[in-house]
């Protein structure tokens, strides 16, 4: 990127249009150019709101300044390259064939990755990923690109391919090949991961880690340990950083709210006795009011003038303690409203009477001609948590839905007990819709249980009166997880459920399966997480061959 530059906010302050409550209130920092920076915060925090100012996106009040262009990712994609499989981005833009000026620019390349005249028309429905990167962004160097998917371990033969055909750790990888192929500029990279399995994860995190100049938006503490050198925090009321990386940063901020906790006890109890000093001379002060109206003494009236003032006055001695006082707990709430904990969540399994619940032997998966697992054997037992490994395509979704009941073409048994209750959390869940508390009935659930959990995992109060269509992605899965935690089961299935779930809901739901030790098969690539529920895994092979 050149010598070092910073990117400075000053006096940051944005809402909504529509909105009462301010997102960002008067923040202000510095991001060097060249750090390897994650972003983290809760979900509905403006972590991507944030990344949409710095491109500029939004008007705001204060003020964004920098040398160089900030881009955003994930990039606006053309309607017919979405993959109906993926959950990115998208946006519509018209297709284009590559123009004869383009062609001529990259003269010298072989023909077997120009793809010769295999360019679609503008008309069809289908184009190359290569079309696809000259739609978004002409000026791209064919070359760069290449180098840059050397390094991502992706052949360049697949820029012939139709971008839809892709599986989205394949997109992700070229679409961040097309990104870094850019000069002199500051790159914006929102959630990354969320379509990569656990080796894709690894060479993108060792890819980032070679580069410089980027902030990146993350929920996974492996994957961010690995690539950024300084972190980024939406917190409550403010958004600090710090240099290392999210374990670092945990650490720090272990001691911090541990020292803040302490500061405020000590202070409860300062103010316990401010309060009581105030009782105490508000006492005093009507006391001496009262005297007013007292009887003679020896003769004489009371000095209804001199006993008013001196009442006023310890009137105003006590206001002036009580104003301390307040002062005092104002300045302490604004310390705690800034601390971030995650509070714990209860799950209530049910209890099967025997030990075994799933069993598959020799399980082989197909639709149509194409094989996409084979000889998958595995046991799953009450209080036992499994996690299905592979790469992308390899048919752990499948499986489970196999196991659900879904009519898939198979070889070998899969058996499930008798009467066994499963409480199911889908992939994808993009497609909700409608009032949150007609979904919870439609569910049989809790209503106050269900938006009490809800609010245990962060869910705004403002967000429950308004239509599921409306939330963001991180929302959406939240909700169908709460559902899936007030479901009593014996056997919960979550495929990927964390895509889009912010670091101290992992904590929290992390912390929920250690205490409770629910049955759970689950597809999670979120190494940490795994680790931390003590989860078995199991190697899962795609099929890749016809039957």
């Amino acid at each position: 990127m050149g010598k070092l530059a910073q990117i400075k906010v000053s006096d940051l302050t944005f809402c909504y249009e529509g909105s009462y409550d301010n997102i960002f209130e008067h923040v202000n920092l510095q991001i060097d150019s060249d750090w390897r920076c994650g972003l983290i915060g809760r979900n509905g925090k403006g972590k991507t709101t944030f990344l949409k100012l710095l491109t500029g996106a939004y008007e705001y009040s204060g003020a964004i300044t920098g040398p160089v262009e900030s881009v955003y990712f994930p990039y606006t994609l053309p309607g017919e390259a979405r993959n109906p499989q993926s959950s990115m981005h998208y946006g519509i833009l018209e297709g284009r064939a590559l123009s004869d000026e383009s062609r001529q620019s990259r003269k010298g390349m072989p023909n077997s990755i120009l793809g010769g005249e295999t360019f679609p028309n503008p008309d069809r429905s289908f184009q190359t990923t290569m079309e696809l990167l000259e739609e978004l962004n002409p000026d791209y160097e064919l070359w760069k690109v290449c180098r840059e998917l050397d390094q991502l371990s992706v052949d360049p033969e697949v820029l012939n391919r139709g971008f839809h055909t892709l599986s989205g750790g394949e997109q992700t990888k070229i679409l961040l090949a097309l990104l870094f192929s850019g000069e002199n500029r500051f790159l914006l990279i929102d959630e990354p991961t969320n379509h990569l399995d656990m080796e894709g994860r690894e060479k993108t995190a060792e890819y980032l880690r070679k580069k410089k100049g980027f902030l990146l938006v993350s929920h996974d503490k492996w994957f961010l340990d690995r690539c950024v050198d300084h972190v980024l925090v939406l917190e409550r009321q403010t958004i600090t950083v710090m240099q290392g990386n999210f374990t670092s940063w945990q650490e720090q901020k272990a001691k911090r709210d541990a020292c803040a906790l302490a500061e405020n006890e000590r202070l409860q109890k300062d103010i316990s006795h401010l309060r009581e000093a105030a009782r105490q001379a508000e006492g005093w002060s009507n006391a001496v009011e009262k005297t007013k109206l007292g009887t003679r003494t020896g003769g004489l009236r009371p000095d209804r003038g001199f006993i008013g003032h001196k009442s006023a006055k310890m009137m105003k001695r006590a206001k002036n303690t009580q104003h301390r006082m307040e002062k005092a707990a104002q300045e302490k709430e604004g310390l705690l409203n800034n601390l971030e904990t995650a509070e714990e969540l209860k799950l209530f399994p049910l209890t099967y009477h025997k030990e075994r619940l799933i069993k598959a032997e020799g399980l082989s998966l197909f639709y149509g001609e194409k094989s996409v697992c084979r000889d998958v054997s595995f046991e799953l037992r009450n209080g036992m948590q499994l996690a299905l490994k592979g790469g992308n395509g390899c048919g752990k979704s499948s499986i489970l839905k196999k196991i659900l009941g879904e009519e898939i073409e198979s070889r070998g048994e899969v058996f499930a007990a008798s009467n066994l209750v499963i409480s199911y959390v889908p992939q994808d869940v993009s497609g909700l819709s409608g009032g949150l508390l007609d979904y919870a009935r439609e569910r049989e659930l809790t209503e106050h249980l269900f938006l009490a959990l809800l609010r245990k995992l962060d869910f705004p109060r403002v967000q429950f009166e308004k239509d599921m269509s409306c939330y963001s992605e991180g929302q959406k899965k939240k909700v169908a997880l709460a559902a899936s935690l007030l479901t009593r089961a014996h056997l919960y299935i979550w495929d990927e459920p964390l895509n889009y779930i912010d670091i101290f809901s992992r904590m929290q739901l992390a912390e929920l399966i250690r205490t409770y030790r629910p049955a759970m098969l689950l597809v999670e690539h979120d190494r940490s997480f795994l680790e931390e529920i003590g989860a078995e895994t199991l190697e899962v092979k795609g099929g890749n061959t016809a039957k």
